[in-house]
């Protein structure tokens, strides 16, 4: 009986504590879509309040779709952010399934050097890839991005995707092998299933960079028709008056899809992070 009480205990503790992360992980967010239903002058006076009859207003948001062109930035930032983590999942882990299954001489040096580009910021080569971009006629366009995102995105999907190849079972891949299955069916059948955990958690990750990047779509990409959703978003930031309203409006709208794509792998997510992590 004793037992059973602690462990209920232990239980009800634990959920306290997950709820307690959860409230102080979101309460940045609930602030920000809070005071994106409020006037400028309840968001300076009652920033922590919750809007009222006399502080609710909806300016903010009919500016963000009234001014610019929303849908368009949101499009832009989807399809490029998508397109990205499709391309990183993909050869990030067909890469990573190479160097876990195959010996060869270098395998190590390879894999330590896709590891350089998770101590090595992309950014640091900008000038380079600009001049690269221009060079292949792809400045202004979606694609660029895409390629510039996808290369961000490797040496992290490889170095976490290759340590969860390694644990799947040899026996399991040799049965494929012995039943006639090609390595790309062994790779996409018996293997990918496999790492589902992993690649939630690669795709989360990857995911928040690119989405609420600035820096590479305000350099390859700044016409009106490429621009992504946060650099359209800085239409309303001023030098000298900001459009607070607005600017809290598409942060709130901005945030969704993140915060869906987690709800949605939350659980796959907490299985990648803390696998291996207890025995």
């Amino acid at each position: 009986m004793q037992s059973a009480r602690s462990s209920v205990g232990r239980s009800i503790a634990a959920h306290a504590i997950l709820i307690t992360y959860t409230i102080i992980a979101l309460f940045p967010v609930i602030v920000i879509i809070m005071n994106s239903f409020k006037t400028r002058k309840a968001i300076f006076r009652e920033p922590l309040s919750l809007p009222h009859s006399e502080s609710f207003s909806l300016e903010g948001y009919q500016t963000v779709l009234t001014q610019g062109d929303f849908f368009l930035y949101f499009q832009n930032s989807l399809i490029v952010t998508l397109a990205s983590l499709f391309c990183v999942l993909l050869f990030g882990a067909m890469a990573a399934f190479a160097l876990a299954e195959y010996r060869f001489k270098g395998n190590t040096l390879m894999g330590l050097y896709l590891a350089l580009g998770i101590m090595i910021p992309i950014r640091l080569g900008t000038v380079a890839i600009l001049q690269l971009m221009v060079a292949s006629g792809l400045v202004n366009t979606r694609t660029a991005l895409v390629l510039v995102y996808t290369a961000q995105g490797l040496p992290l999907a490889v170095f976490i995707l290759s340590e969860f190849m390694r644990q799947v079972s040899d026996d399991l891949k040799n049965a494929g092998r012995i039943d006639g299955l090609s390595e790309y069916r062994i790779f996409f059948r018996l293997v990918l299933p496999l790492v589902r955990p992993a690649m939630a958690t690669v795709a989360v990750f990857t995911l928040i960079p690119i989405w609420n990047d600035l820096w590479f779509p305000l350099i390859l990409a700044p016409a009106e028709e490429t621009k992504t959703l946060t650099l359209g978003s800085q239409v309303f930031i001023g030098q000298f008056v900001t459009n607070w309203n607005a600017v809290l409006a598409s942060l709130s709208l901005a945030i969704l899809p993140a915060l869906i794509l987690y709800l949605i792998f939350s659980r796959q997510l907490i299985r990648g992070i803390t696998a291996g992590a207890v025995k």
